[in-house]
């Protein structure tokens, strides 16, 4: 019997086979580090970190992971724990009395986040360092434009400050500049805080001055007084470049070439330009750090009628025995930000007050990371405040 061939069914009879499609795979869960930008404190101190947390805990985020110290042999290391790579990374920087050692950290940092592939580096420094530095003295030098440029260097790409003193500085740099203003959240607390403000007078501690209080009187509605003959030298008195070479006595000048002589400036006796008696007087400023000018001031203002004294200013450095002498000053209270760290002084002088401005410095990082125009935090901002 012949056997038999078994072919394969045809195809139309055949079960068709139908196998699972391959489902594409899942993409990696975004952690803290994929988010776009990372917050970074430089401060090797504890005390200085705390602005970079409050700062931090409004944004939602996390702080970065970063290691800040000082070797035993005085240098300052800077280890960063997590990628940065393509990421905008904000560095919170507060300067407090050890200023170069704040400086380098924040150098540091920015290099070591530049060689780690950051997108863009933004150094938040509420309080410029070496901001009073920004004119030739003598045969001295412009430290602030120094800085400027070291930062640049290192690999910043952007700042947020805070009430330079002096506007110029910007011009320093060669990329954006936001200069902040912390006299919103100081009105703020002039209103709130100080009871029967409608019947104080702002006061400028010397003609210097008199911008800012002028900027602070119309917007409270307020009279004005300036002080005026305060036996200190200040600023605009000091010499500068244009003295250099010195003269010899000897000098031979040219026949028939007499310049004119600059006479000498003879400040006349103290005096207070402005109505302060039975007034509240608030003395504004944008530093404070020697108090003996404020101390001054407040000693004429007390003569001249008025029975409570404020000071406000937007950094308080307060150095050396500051808060002594305005605990036993007739000053009643000092209000400043927290630009710069000053909880030892506040234990020392419980006449010093803090205003927190952490919110703005927030809303600054959220806007420039996300492409958003700075218009809205300079809004009736003048070029005189």
């Amino acid at each position: 019997m012949p056997r038999r061939l078994l072919l394969p069914p045809p195809l139309s009879a055949c079960p068709v086979l139908r196998l699972p499609r391959a489902r594409p795979a899942a993409p990696p869960a975004m952690n803290a580090a994929r988010t776009g930008y990372r917050v970074f404190s430089a401060n090797s101190t504890a005390a200085c970190t705390e602005l970079a947390k409050r700062i931090t805990e409004r944004l939602g985020a996390e702080l970065g992971k970063s290691v800040v110290y000082q070797e035993t042999n005085g240098e300052t290391r800077v280890e960063i724990k997590e990628s940065v790579r393509g990421q905008d990374i904000f560095i919170i920087q507060t300067i407090p009395r050890d200023v170069n050692t704040a400086v380098m950290e924040l150098l540091i940092m920015a290099y070591a986040l530049k060689t780690s592939c950051a997108r863009n580096i933004i150094g938040v420094i509420p309080y410029f360092p070496y901001s009073k530095q920004s004119k030739m003295r003598k045969r001295g030098s412009i430290v602030c434009k120094l800085l400027a440029s070291m930062l640049a260097k290192a690999g910043l790409t952007h700042i947020i400050t805070m009430d330079l003193h002096q506007k110029e500085i910007q011009g320093f740099f060669s990329f954006p500049v936001d200069n902040l203003r912390a006299s919103p959240f100081l009105l703020q607390y002039i209103q709130e805080e100080i009871p029967n403000y409608r019947n104080a007078v702002i006061v400028a501690k010397s003609p210097d001055a008199a911008k800012r209080a002028q900027s602070y009187a119309e917007r409270l509605r307020l009279g004005l007084a300036v002080i005026h003959g305060e036996a200190q030298c200040t600023e605009l008195d000091m010499d500068d470049g244009r003295h250099s070479p010195p003269m010899v006595k000897n000098a031979t000048v040219h026949p028939g070439l007499e310049l004119p002589l600059m006479m000498a400036k003879e400040k006349p006796p103290i005096t207070v330009v402005g109505d302060v008696g039975g007034r509240i007087a608030i003395i504004v400023d944008d530093i404070i750090d020697d108090v003996e000018s404020f101390l001054a001031a407040a000693e004429i203002l007390k003569e001249r009628g008025a029975y409570k004294i404020y000071v406000m200013a937007t950094h308080g450095i307060l150095s050396a025995e500051a808060p002594r002498l305005i605990e036993e000053s007739s000053i009643d209270e000092v209000v400043v930000t927290n630009t710069v760290p000053h909880e030892l002084q506040k234990l020392q002088c419980p006449k010093i007050k803090t205003v927190d401005i952490s919110l703005i410095l927030c809303e600054a990082i959220r806007r420039i990371h996300n492409g958003e125009s700075m218009a809205y935090l300079f809004r009736n901002i003048t070029v005189d405040d």
